[in-house]
This record gives C-alpha cells, structure tokens and sequence, in this order.
C-alpha cells in the first residue's frame, strides 16, 4: 500500500484484464470489510504484447510478453500487486515477486466460435480458421489437417469483428473469458479437454506480489483457492520441466476430486502431425511432482530431436 493507504492492482487494459482486476478486487473487499473500496484502485498497465499486435507471438519473445511491464511496475513500487491470466505467467518469475493467490479457476475449456458449426468436425473442408496460438494451430491441425490457419490475434471484441469481417470462419477463445465477459449475444460452443486439451492454467487468475511485503501478502492470502492451486502447481511444473514457451505447443489440465488429482498433458510438432501424451494420478500433495514426471515421460518418448525441432 502506498503513504495514502491505497492498494493499487495493476493490470493490462483489455476489457478482460479489467473485468478480472475487478473480480479480484471484489473478492479483496470480500474477504476484508475493513478495506474501503474506494482505497483499492485499478491501474491499467499497456505491455509489450498489446503494443505490438500484427505480429505473432512467438516472433516477438513468446511468455512474459503480458507480464513484463506490469512486473516492473510491481518491483518498482508503482503497484503493490498484480493480476494475470496465469496461462500467460512464465514459470520463472522476477527475482523477489511470487504469485501469492489463486482464486477459484473458471472453466478451463476453449470454445469454438463459429457460425456456421458447432464442432470441429463440421467445420466444412478447407475452413479458414484464426488463431494466434501455436497450440490450438496444431491441436486443429492434428484433428483437420484440411483447415487453413491464418494469424488472428487481438482481445475479444478485435477477434468477434474480424470473424464478423469474413477473415476467418471460425476462431477459438477461452471460455473462461468469454464468460467472464458475459456477452449473451457470443455464440461458443465450449470444447470437450478430450478433443482439444486447453493451454496450462488456462481459467486460472494469479495474483502477484512482492514477497517482502507481508501486509499485501498477508490481504491476499484470503483469496486463495487450494483446489486451483493444487491444480497450477501441477500444471506449471508439467511446462517447468518442459521449458515450455509460446514457441512451443504444449497443453494440459489437471482435475483434482475425492478420488484424488489427475493430469494429463500433450505436446505437439507446430504441423501437428506428431503428438505425444502422458497421463499421471495422485494425490494433492504430489501436484508439482505429478506434473514433473509426465513432463520426463513425454522428453523420454518424444526424443531429443523432436524438441530440437521445436527450436
């Protein structure tokens, strides 16, 4: 908090990113009567992969591209926490910042927008479909690889008027942001994790911190979700081990239940014609190990030219 006794949560400025701030900020206020609402201030911070948006991401540095500018921001003082889509946070964070809280993850799916069909398979063939990630471009590409992928990036509303415009016949978006955004008007049709597997984290909400600061460590603690974090631990050690990036299409989700969590974790060549998967059961206190170990399965079945390839 800053000498006025505001909490300062820095965030992009997509309408997205905002709505998510906001959530966390409810959830804060929540949790803690004593905060006034009128102390707790959203700051919208431009970074690196809003900027630059005519090219894809891997091109320009792959993860940390969200995060890095709010990070600075966070080191420096300007903010005193931050919140992120944890599916964009690099496993290896800023020497003296650590994500401190999870709040319960919203649905982890993508969805399909598309109006002329509600499943991949009935998309027609040689169907232009846009996305900006490599993962999704392989997953379809491993179902249909009679699909045209073309580059399609932007927030939401940007990706909704280029599929308006005829730049693609379909798209995919994580539900959790759709959902989050609540437009009724969005036709989605949420995908099955068994016909395409969502990227590491995907729904989850990470919020930042600096480890030193004890009080704003201390207000956030409240909000945390142990099932998500149980859930992240397991998948960001899956990428850990990987050394996963944007360059990379890798996918994975972990389900934690009475029976114990469960994992299941894919890696894909860019054209999709080569795929291998790892599945792992345990119990909750072996999420980061679970996740490892499919990680090691997957380096030892695939072989090291096929992650020489990957570059």
């Amino acid at each position: 908090m800053d000498a006025q006794g505001r909490l300062r949560i820095g965030t992009r400025g997509s309408p997205l990113a905002l709505v998510q701030a906001e959530e966390v900020k409810r959830r804060l206020l929540a949790a803690h009567p004593e905060l006034e609402a009128a102390r707790v201030e959203i700051v919208a911070i431009r970074t690196t992969g809003d900027r630059v948006r005519n090219r894809p991401l891997a091109e320009i540095g792959g993860k940390g591209l969200f995060t890095k500018e709010i990070e600075e921001a966070l080191a420096t003082g300007t903010i005193d926490l931050a919140v992120h889509s944890m599916k964009d946070v690099p496993t290896r964070l800023p020497e003296g910042l650590g994500i401190v809280a999870t709040p319960p993850r919203a649905d982890p799916r993508d969805a399909l927008l598309a109006p002329a069909a509600r499943t991949i398979d009935e998309l027609r063939e040689g169907a232009v479909v846009g996305t900006s990630s490599l993962r999704r471009r392989a997953q379809l590409l491993r179902r249909r690889p009679d699909l045209r992928i073309v580059e399609f990036r932007g927030n939401i509303g940007t990706r909704m008027r280029k599929l308006a415009d005829g730049v693609a016949e379909a798209t995919l978006l994580a539900a959790a942001g759709l959902a989050r955004l609540g437009d009724a008007t969005v036709r989605a049709v949420p995908l099955p994790p068994e016909v395409l597997l969502p990227a590491l984290a995907q729904g989850a909400l990470g919020v930042e911190a600096r480890l030193d600061d004890r009080r704003v460590t201390d207000l956030v603690a409240a909000i945390d979700d142990a099932e998500t974090a149980t859930c992240v631990a397991c998948e960001r050690a899956f990428l850990a081990a990987l050394d996963g990036s944007c360059r990379t299409p890798i996918a994975g989700l972990a389900r934690l239940d009475a029976g114990g969590l469960a994992f299941v974790g894919e890696i894909l060549s860019p054209d999709g014609r080569e795929a291998f998967a790892a599945r792992r059961e345990g119990g909750a206190g072996d999420a980061a190990r679970l996740g490892r170990e499919a990680a090691e399965e997957l380096r030892a079945t695939a072989g090291p030219s096929f992650f020489e390839a990957l570059g």
